[in-house]
């Protein structure tokens, strides 16, 4: 099944009509960093904006511009080509000099500040989203989604760019899972994407069961619930008690991503996600074949729109949107526009 399979929360309200990506300047992504560098210490931050660049792209024309291999290059998350997008990166201190030398079409280079550690995956507090809907059909039916998704959250399901340009990293994944052979030998982060894949799509499968059971803000018992404010984890035993917590938006339910560290559940909620992996034909043992790509985990079935704004211009050929919103990191604002567009 693909991303535009997946069951929706505002399924009843209309599709809205439009068009979107036509231009890169229709999509603006800008990483809420974790923590500002300090001025000091053996890695140089940068601060850079990318017009029809991946990050990926970025990574490796920095490494050969500067003379450094790749893995010494840091980033917080991965960013779409087909946008204008602005995130940090970190290189060796020692490449400084050569920094003001670096050119690479579409890429600017905004500011840079020293700091002590190199940046990692999830060094940021989320992302902030600027993304413009061209010819929109029915704005009514845009407003009233939004308006559910800023009372309700969004379904945090993976988007489809997680799962490859194929569709079949997921497939590749629970290969690896079985400890059977790909095809190709994979790069490590290849193997790190497919195996990902694999738990991002049992996920998904979790989550389209919650929605299709209408449970998505409903705290059931065995669930595993997710304070907001901290992260922390915890089984919920009451569901009278935990659910006006959840009604507040102060916890979530939060779904598996599998794994020998991942929280379990119980009751019900346990049994459900036992489907789930026999209908995959994996066991729980099977993801330790994933080592420290596997280690397993727990992610909230919804999340928070952060200040959200929906604005109308009047264009030649009708109306355009623009929203305006923060999601926390690992959340996919692609998400939000199949909310409303209903393409799929």
């Amino acid at each position: 099944m693909t991303d535009l399979g997946w069951p929706r929360l505002t399924a009843e309200v209309p599709g809205c009509g439009g068009a979107f990506k036509l231009v890169p300047e229709d999509f603006e992504v800008e990483e809420v960093p974790a923590y500002l560098p300090s001025g000091e210490g053996e890695h140089l931050y940068l601060w850079v904006e990318k017009r029809g660049r991946d990050t990926r792209e970025l990574v490796r024309a920095l490494a050969a511009s500067l003379g450094v291999s790749e893995d010494d290059i840091g980033v917080a998350g991965m960013k779409d080509r087909h946008a204008i997008t602005r995130q940090l990166v970190s290189v060796p201190a020692r490449a400084e000099p050569k920094v003001p030398e670096f050119a690479l079409d579409g890429v600017q280079v905004l500011w840079t500040k020293r700091h002590g550690n190199k940046l990692r995956t999830g060094h940021l507090r989320g992302n902030r989203f600027r993304l413009r809907l061209r010819d929109v059909k029915d704005s009514g039916a845009a407003r009233e989604t939004f308006s559910r998704l800023v009372a309700q959250g969004v379904p945090n399901y993976f988007g489809e760019q997680r799962f490859g340009r194929a569709g079949d990293n997921a497939d590749l994944g629970r290969l690896l899972v079985l400890g059977q052979r790909l095809p190709k030998r994979p790069d490590r982060f290849q193997r790190k994407l497919y195996l990902s894949a694999f738990q991002s799509r049992l996920f998904n499968q979790a989550l389209a069961a919650r929605l299709h059971a209408g449970t998505l803000a409903t705290a059931l018992a065995g669930d595993v619930l997710r304070k907001e404010e901290t992260g922390g984890l915890f089984v919920c035993e009451s569901p009278e008690v935990d659910g006006p917590r959840v009604a507040a938006f102060e916890v979530s339910p939060a779904g598996p991503l599998f794994g020998p560290k991942m929280t379990a559940s119980a009751g019900a909620v346990a049994e459900l996600e036992a489907r789930l992996l026999a209908e995959a034909g994996v066991t729980p043992e099977d993801f330790k074949r994933g080592g420290g790509e596997t280690e397993g985990s727990r992610r909230p079935y919804r999340v928070r729109l952060g200040s959200p704004e929906l604005t109308a211009e009047k264009t030649a050929d009708g109306e355009d949107l623009w929203l305006t919103f923060e999601l926390p990191r690992g959340a996919y604002a692609t998400e939000v526009l199949h909310e409303l567009l209903k393409d799929g």
